[in-house]
């Protein structure tokens, strides 16, 4: 690496630092909410062995300014009954919430509160304070594990794991969440903790290929099929990396070795698109002659992790009808807010009404009569023929428009549980431009990442 590239380099990180790196005014009022929340719990449950603890990036000293996100977790004694735990944790969560600006009941594993004191979203989390990680009994169990296993490695590493989670985040893979499916918080942690520095990680990163295995302990006791597999340093079973997709993973490849050969400070800044308006809507349709379409209807209410992987399932699902009729799928996608939108582009909405129907090669006589004893009628376009050794017949294609396809095989495509019950309730199939009906802005943004990628 030249001088150059290096000098580059620094001022990138000094940039970016200065405006990511939280000042000592935002720990300051972090630390007090935390304290008192946790000072509220203590005392609810001084009794019952019951405390709160602080977790997550923000214990850690790894939050980046701005991202007002506290994780609680009210700690149980490991003795305590799960029934116990979700009753009496959601309402010592209900009873701190009182407080908050505002707050909901949220459902994950079990019952939790999210809530915001003073600008900061807080998740009050019920779990169980088990000695070991191999006894925990809930998923929520481990997090304070990862919590001291981090705190133990991290001092002195807290910015080079702000710049990986901004250079993430700059270029649209950070977040663990199954919308995203990208890099969580605690495997950033772990990248650097692994090798060192986030330069490290990025040098690291650009000769990756094939699929990426990392065991920190040097404990793993599983295989895993993952793109990325990161060993959970507390969990030998546990891959930290599960959720982050391939086309993810791949596109931190890419920019490590973009941002290493032309250092610049835009891979640290994500973009977001101009909504998409009609008129380049209809630009787009033309300059591609492709077709759209997309099924619209009202999205189940519950959480993202939940919803999104059903939306994903239904994406797929469709997507295997589509090409099993003949409608080549060239790019698809999911979108929801309160309505719920899968997009299709497809090379073509319209087939010909012909279909020809391969049969079976010359010599397997019990096929061959069964094919032309189902088919010797079949003469409106053509009779039986041969055609390269095989048997043939020109037929009446069942779907010929995509549309028509949608609506009456959506019902039967493999769809999950609540993503099911909103289709029997209603949807709506919509074709290129009457997609346009769908004003919401945050829509028209997709729509324009969902052209140009």
């Amino acid at each position: 690496m030249n001088d150059l590239i290096k000098n580059r380099i620094d001022a990138n990180r000094r940039s970016v630092l200065l405006r990511i790196k939280p000042g000592d005014e935002e720990r300051i009022k972090l630390n007090s909410i935390a304290g008192s929340l946790i000072g509220q719990i203590n005392e609810i449950g001084k009794n019952e062995g019951i405390s709160g603890q602080l977790v997550g990036s923000t214990a850690r000293g790894t939050w980046l300014s701005g991202e007002h996100d506290l994780d609680i977790f009210i700690m149980f004694p490991p003795e305590k009954e799960r029934k116990y735990l979700e009753e009496k944790g959601l309402d010592i969560a209900r009873k701190i919430a009182q407080g908050a600006d505002c707050f909901e009941e949220r459902y994950a594993e079990h019952p939790y509160i999210n809530a915001v004191f003073s600008g900061f979203e807080v998740d009050l989390v019920p779990a169980f304070s088990v000695p070991y990680a191999s006894e925990i009994k809930s998923a929520v169990d481990r997090t304070p594990f990862h919590n001291a296993f981090v705190l133990k490695k991290i001092a002195g590493l807290e910015d080079e794991v702000l710049l990986l989670k901004q250079f993430m985040k700059g270029i649209g893979v950070y977040g663990s969440e199954l919308r995203k499916r990208g890099f969580s918080g605690y495997l950033a942690e772990l990248l650097v903790i692994n090798f060192g520095s986030f330069m490290n990680v990025l040098d690291a990163a650009c000769g990756w290929k094939g699929r990426i295995t990392i065991d920190i302990e040097k404990h793993g006791t599983l295989a895993h099929n993952d793109p990325m597999v990161m060993i959970d340093p507390t969990d030998p079973a546990r891959n930290v990396a599960a959720v982050l997709s391939l086309d993810n993973l791949c596109t931190f490849i890419d920019r490590a070795c973009e941002f290493l050969k032309n250092p610049d400070e835009r891979y640290f800044t994500l973009h977001i698109p101009e909504p998409l308006d009609n008129v380049e809507f209809q630009r787009f349709l033309k300059t591609r002659g492709s077709s759209l379409i997309a099924v619209e209807f009202h999205a189940p209410d519950e959480v993202d992790d939940v919803l999104y992987p059903q939306l994903y399932k239904m994406e797929e699902s469709i997507s295997q009808v589509l090409e099993k009729f003949d409608f080549r799928v060239y790019n698809s996608g999911v979108w929801a807010a309160r309505k719920a939108v899968v997009i299709f582009e497809i090379e073509s909405a319209r087939l010909p009404y012909v279909k020809r129907h391969t049969g079976p090669e010359i010599g397997f006589r019990e096929h061959i009569d069964a094919f032309k004893s189902k088919y010797k009628d079949s003469n409106v376009f053509s009779r039986i023929y041969i055609r390269n050794g095989r048997y043939m017949v020109d037929i009446q294609r069942k779907y010929y428009n995509a549309k028509g396809l949608m609506l009456s095989e959506l019902p039967k495509c493999g769809l999950g549980k609540h993503i099911s019950m909103s289709i029997k309730e209603g949807y709506k199939v919509l074709e290129n431009e009457e997609i346009l009906a769908i004003e919401n802005e945050d829509f028209r943004r997709f729509l324009r990442s969902f052209f140009i990628k």
